[in-house]
């Protein structure tokens, strides 16, 4: 089977550490000849924005599926979930000092910055909180909806492009990708990718971030899979 298009993570994945490009990466991805989707938790100026200088289309899924963009210069689809993230940050606002991040920017979620007991505010939440998750991606923490994610991005995308979600590979790094992966016909974890999501990967990468991006298009290739 030669699949037809791939969606892949932003942060952690084609970039390193510190969130600049690997250019190893960028440099594989330019040269597919199938559509590339960005996947990104980030917010939708962010994904098009990097999208522009990646040079790739304009078809995005941001905050982890919460909002959808059919392309550059198009009204994006933004699902309707905002204020059950903000009364789950209501209610963990009562035992913690929390830093929301971007939130000028977000419309589907709300992100924190990584400083305060993340397993104790998931306790608090399931025991009383709506039906939101609390996820950490090593960048931040995302309060999203539990129905929105990657996963329910692709199948949008893939409805938007006239495909299937099966005929997307999706590459990741972290939990925020393990519905994307699940959802796609293939799925590559990068080197650095946490253990759950390593766990529903096709492919692991031996090499971390962008590199392991670009390894996981070569083993794509390799095997005629694009």
């Amino acid at each position: 089977m030669k699949f037809k298009a791939i969606a892949v993570d932003i942060d952690g994945t084609i970039t390193f550490r510190d969130r600049s490009l690997d250019m190893a990466a960028i440099g594989s991805l330019r040269s597919l000849d199938v559509p590339v989707v960005l996947s990104t938790g980030n917010v939708l100026c962010y994904a098009h924005a990097a999208a522009r200088l990646i040079g790739v289309g304009g078809i995005v899924i941001a905050e982890n599926g919460g909002v959808i963009s059919p392309g550059f210069d198009t009204v994006p689809i933004v699902s309707e979930s905002i204020r059950e993230c903000q009364k789950a940050f209501d209610l963990l606002s009562g035992k913690f000092e929390l830093t929301k991040l971007d939130p000028e920017h977000r419309k589907t979620e709300i992100v924190l910055r990584r400083d305060f007991d993340l397993e104790l505010a998931r306790q608090i939440l399931y025991e009383h909180g709506p039906n939101v998750e609390i996820i950490d991606t090593h960048f931040a923490i995302h309060i999203k909806s539990r129905g929105v994610n990657k996963g329910t991005g692709l199948i949008k995308v893939a409805e938007l492009m006239g495909i299937e979600p099966k005929d997307f590979v999706a590459i990741g790094d972290s939990v925020n990708d393990v519905e994307m992966l699940e959802m796609a016909g293939f799925g590559i974890a990068v080197g650095n990718g946490d253990p759950e999501l390593r766990s529903v990967a096709d492919y692991t990468a031996a090499s971390p971030y962008g590199a392991g991006a670009a390894e996981g298009i070569t083993y794509l290739r390799e095997h005629s899979l694009i």
